[in-house]
């Protein structure tokens, strides 16, 4: 499976690989190092810790190594009248009543309690390449949906502010 990525997202990956293998790794190794000679290993729960906190942190750089491997480098634009990645968008949905912003992200930047919204998600799809004025029926599943009327939209640029999850 590959992953469509941004070249700020491959830069950020990169450099979060090189952070925990130069700077968290040895941190981690050190304190497996030093909660081992506590005593004895098995009653030293700060050792296991220690061990628990460097094997994260290999899983985590095996991770980010593997979506590398299998990056597929994008780049997304729109007209200026239409929705595209990374664009801000205000809409009115119909069946709460109420008006929501949100960011159109990748998958990888996605964070639904800070309104970053994945390109991917039904929301996501039924936005892109829409225009203000546009009434749009979300389809979350095969027997749910919705309704809302895009208000305003705010172009958007891919920045490294936006944090790898």
């Amino acid at each position: 499976m590959s992953h469509e990525l941004t070249e700020v997202e491959i830069n950020k990956i990169k450099e979060e690989i090189e952070y925990r293998q130069q700077t968290v790794t040895p941190n981690c190794i050190a304190e497996v190092q030093r909660t081992r000679a506590l005593g004895d290993l098995s009653e030293n729960d700060e050792y296991r810790s220690a061990k628990r906190e460097l094997n994260r942190n290999y899983s985590r750089i095996r991770y980010l190594k593997g979506i590398l491997e299998n990056a597929v480098v994008v780049t997304y634009q729109s007209d200026d009248d239409s929705i595209g990645l990374f664009d801000h968008v205000t809409f009115h949905d119909e069946d709460y009543d109420e008006d929501r912003t949100v960011t159109i992200v990748t998958p990888l930047r996605h964070d639904i309690l800070n309104d970053r919204i994945s390109k991917d998600s039904p929301l996501g799809k039924a936005l892109i390449g829409h225009k203000v004025g546009d009434r749009i029926k979300i389809d979350v599943n095969e027997t749910s949906s919705y309704f809302i009327e895009i208000l305003s939209l705010e172009k958007g640029t891919d920045d490294d502010s936006l944090r790898i999850n």
